[in-house]
């Protein structure tokens, strides 16, 4: 996964500034409310990601003879991972059935999986029915089939802000988490792949769950402050 910068409309600004608000207001005015969230999605996971320069990097002296390393670039064989979790650790996950795109039949199907997961992972939530759903704007996220899902069996979701990865828990946390633990390794089998995956998924703490959750909330009551210091600085002035 690779973010690409973009430079926001003012339109897409002021949609920040909105969901930054709202989820700040929400989250002082219930202690509780970032407890009942669980976000999720999707991400490629490959057979070989190489080491970063850093990893990778040796100890060496002034008269130490220069290192040559050969160049290694990420294989063609990888999985997509779809992950949900909340404040209490992993809530679901799956992976996507090689030559299954994620289109919003499939996503639908995902949802359910999720509900089912809430189920039998989460069963206070799931009685109580007090879970919102947090998720990226990715096209079967949006979909009008999706949100009919989610109206029908009564899940609210939570927004997120245009092109804002540092602001979405699973870009800024979980899988970066994951593929740093993954990296410089390399596997055979697809098979090999996915059950490392779920190895290193299952090896994060709840403490770090709620660490990136403080992170989360935090990052946006940051981003509400800047937004609305930019907005002041540029509102036109009166004479």
């Amino acid at each position: 996964m690779k973010f690409v910068p973009r430079l926001l409309t003012a339109e897409q600004k002021d949609d920040c500034m909105s969901i930054c608000t709202d989820l700040r207001d929400q989250a002082q005015n219930n202690p509780r409310f970032m407890s009942s969230v669980i976000t999720g999605d999707e991400c490629w996971v490959y057979r070989c990601d190489p080491e970063t320069k850093h990893m990778s990097s040796q100890w060496s002296t002034s008269s130490s003879p220069g290192l040559k390393k050969a160049r290694q670039v990420k294989s063609n064989m990888k999985t997509m991972l779809i992950a949900f979790f909340d404040t209490d650790g992993l809530v679901h996950h799956e992976f996507v059935p090689t030559g299954q795109t994620v289109n919003k039949e499939f996503y639908k199907v995902v949802l359910q999986h999720l509900r089912d997961a809430v189920h039998r992972h989460r069963p206070e939530k799931w009685h109580s029915g007090n879970w919102i759903l947090h998720h990226d704007n990715a096209p079967a996220h949006r979909a009008v089939t999706t949100n009919e899902f989610l109206a029908k069996h009564n899940i609210p979701s939570l927004p997120q802000p245009p092109h804002s990865p540092d602001l979405a828990p699973c870009d800024f946390f979980l899988f970066p988490q994951l593929k740093k633990a993954m990296k410089g390794r390399r596997f055979d089998y697809l098979e090999d792949i996915q059950a490392n995956v779920t190895r290193q998924l299952r090896a994060i703490t709840k403490t770090d769950y709620q660490r990136c959750f403080h992170q989360w909330q935090s990052a946006r009551i940051s981003a509400y402050k800047h937004k609305d210091t930019i907005s002041k600085e540029t509102q036109p002035t009166g004479r």
